[in-house]
């Protein structure tokens, strides 16, 4: 039963890191890296490390992907104010 398990959440971590890859828009890999986080949590729990799986939790899950999701809307916010600097004939940023 406990292989069974472990056998159950590396498929889903395998899973969920490859989509993670797939995928190209970094808003939506970033929400998925939010779910290998969680998968991963799962892991480590399962292997009888509920410590580092709430690191996991915490980091993986909730900080990293927050900050993925701030700096690209950062950057394309900086990206439109230099476009519109451009179209108004400024130099820019």
């Amino acid at each position: 039963m406990t292989e069974t398990v472990i056998v159950v959440a590396l498929l889903l971590v395998a899973v969920a890191a490859t989509a993670a890859v797939a995928v190209r828009d970094p808003v939506r890999q970033s929400l998925v890296l939010a779910v290998l986080g969680v998968v991963l949590a799962v892991l480590f729990t399962v292997l009888q490390a509920p410590d580092v799986g709430l690191s996991q939790l915490a980091v993986g899950s909730a900080l990293t992907p927050l900050l993925l999701l701030l700096t690209v809307r950062k950057v394309k916010r900086r990206g439109r104010r230099a476009e519109r600097g451009r179209s108004a004939g400024g130099d820019g940023p």
